[in-house]
């Protein structure tokens, strides 16, 4: 956090969230604290000032950007603080990644408040980086030293081990509430007595609804409602309904943000479309700056005499164009970008300070390896086949008739079935996990990413084993991060911290992923985010069909299942 003190002197129009009005005030802050709001003729107040806006859940490291780099950016859109959780790059590489993102963020221009990821891995059925138990846990939410701990038990993604008790996801729950610490739910779908028993397990928000009938459901038990809007999924349009029906349970968050994403808005653009539907000024900007403040206890000033002074002005109640953002008094972005003296203060990143653990080699075509189990006499073979949908997380299963060629199932361009693989990043020479994807569009050519939810080992989608390797082998080349490759040649966005994430600022890194996912899109990919899309394709815990490094995995069923159906 820059926290040099400052003093400012405003007249304007406060936007009073908690008393629903409007009114012209003189608003004074003296080291970084609001002292005075005092009635002032109209006539004298110019602009809005109101509380910042708060992403109440996102994992900073999809943005691809470091945590200083990542707040630069949303504060330039409103945003004065972050719930985040750095489940990522836990995944990865344990307690020292979420550590490096706690010490990054000390540089960060916004309030960046963390939690304790609780599902790491996120399941057994799956190759992680990394192992956080109970007892490693209360290292971040109690530390020893007796220093602050993390504010919350992140999202609890194994809602089956919470509905059968499982030991060590119980213990981790108990530890959270014996601190009086909020814990954060991922549960899509989940709905009747299962949900019921979820929730009675403590169980208090989830961003994972989306449909507004499973809304309604959770938010009727009392759980709180964050409507996401991200890169991948994008659920406003079935969830805004919730604003008015219950707007104590209401917040917004983004989840996943890429980094060209960032550079054109962030929470504000949710605000901007609540406003546009017809929602109650005071309910929107209760689930925007609010909501997430009083739930997860959070230390950010709410336009009161004595809280921090972490706000914003802005030109009007309808376009919100953001004109200047403070934090604890510090003005932090101006006109839509972030403010020099805060851009003058990026931390410089040594070589040997960007954390990984990246093992695997290059590999080969034949490592791809598809085999048909059957002695198809026909040479053709019925398999399943995962079926990705535009801007859902979620996924279908189809059954569908393939070819085989030498005892390999062949993918379909025609009928845009693909190969998927899974490649284990984390110990070298195992077995490639291969699967088939519909939904990608590619005609020729391979896209694969590190940044694969939620173990982050390297998922690749393509027309054929050559090119499955060939985009393999640009991240094995990178350490990491995103590549396209294709007969017209080879695109690669290198994320050498944990495979996630890039030193760079964020135009940089925005450009250049702008340019691999037009390369992607070139290949013949219809999906708005196709690397977005991609890096959900191994998370097992959300339904339906998904495939990690050990298998095609049913997500309802919680289960391995095979590629051929017999």
């Amino acid at each position: 956090m820059l926290t040099s003190p400052n003093s400012l002197s405003l007249y304007t129009n406060l936007v009073d969230l908690h008393n629903r009005e409007i009114r012209p005030v003189h608003l004074e802050v003296i080291g970084g604290i609001i002292t005075t709001i005092q009635p002032i003729d109209p006539s004298e107040a110019k602009g809005y000032i109101l509380p910042g806006f708060v992403d109440a859940h996102v994992h900073i490291e999809s943005s691809m950007l470091t945590p200083t780099h990542f707040g630069q950016w949303a504060a330039a859109h409103g945003t004065v603080a972050t719930v985040s959780d750095p489940h990522e790059i836990a995944n990865v590489l344990g307690l020292a990644g979420v550590r490096f993102m706690m010490a990054d963020a000390a540089h960060s221009p916004i309030k960046t408040y963390f939690g304790a990821p609780s599902c790491v891995p996120a399941t057994s059925f799956e190759t992680a980086g990394a192992v956080l138990n109970a007892d490693a846990l209360r290292t971040l939410l109690a530390p020893e030293d007796g220093s602050e701990g993390l504010v919350y038990l992140a999202e609890m993604m194994n809602y089956p081990g919470v509905i059968y008790q499982d030991p060590e996801v119980m213990a981790k729950i108990s530890l959270a509430h014996s601190l009086g610490k909020p814990v954060d739910g991922h549960a899509p779908g989940l709905r009747g007595e299962d949900l019921r028993k979820y929730v009675a397990a403590g169980i208090t928000t989830d961003h994972e609804c989306f449909t507004l009938e499973e809304a309604l459901e959770k938010a009727e038990l009392g759980m709180k409602i964050l409507i996401r809007e991200g890169s991948a999924a994008k659920n406003f349009e079935a969830l805004h309904p919730i604003i008015r029906a219950y707007p104590a349970l209401t917040m917004f968050c983004s989840d996943d943000k890429h980094p060209d994403d960032l550079l054109l808005g962030h929470i504000n653009q949710l605000v901007v479309r609540a406003i546009a539907l017809g929602y109650d000024l005071f309910d929107v900007l209760r689930a925007a700056c609010l909501n997430p403040v009083d739930h997860y206890g959070l230390s950010v000033g709410l336009c009161r005499v004595g809280e921090p002074a972490d706000f914003i002005m802005i030109e009007d109640l309808k376009d919100f164009k953001v004109l200047k953002t403070w934090v604890q008094g510090q003005l932090v972005a101006q006109d839509g970008k972030p403010f020099d003296k805060v851009q003058q203060a990026n931390p410089s990143y040594a070589e040997a300070d960007l954390p990984n653990v990246f093992a695997l080699g290059t590999v080969a075509p034949a490592d791809f390896d598809c085999r048909s189990s059957k002695q198809a006499s026909n040479g053709q073979t019925i398999a399943r086949v995962i079926v990705a949908y535009d801007g859902q997380l979620i996924t279908a299963e189809e059954i569908d008739t393939l070819h085989v060629a030498d005892s390999q199932i062949m993918a379909d361009v025609t009928q845009d079935i693909l190969h998927i693989a899974v490649v284990n990043r984390y110990t070298p020479n195992k077995p490639i996990a291969m699967a088939f994807i519909k939904g990608f569009g590619i005609k020729e050519g391979a896209i694969a990413s590190t940044v694969a939810h939620d173990s982050h080992n390297v998922v690749v989608v393509g027309t054929s084993r050559h090119w499955l390797a060939e985009a393999t082998n640009q991240l094995v080349r990178s350490r990491g991060g995103i590549s396209v490759t294709s007969p017209g040649g080879h695109k690669t966005l290198p994320l050498p911290i944990a495979g996630l994430m890039s030193p760079d600022p964020a135009e940089l890194v925005g450009a250049a992923y702008a340019e691999l996912d037009q390369a992607a899109k070139a290949l013949g990919s219809t999906l708005r985010a196709p690397f977005m899309t991609l890096s959900f394709m191994a998370l097992l815990v959300i339904p339906a069909l998904k495939l990690s490094d050990l298998g095609l995995f049913n997500g309802d069923a919680f289960a391995f299942v095979n590629t051929e159906v017999d």
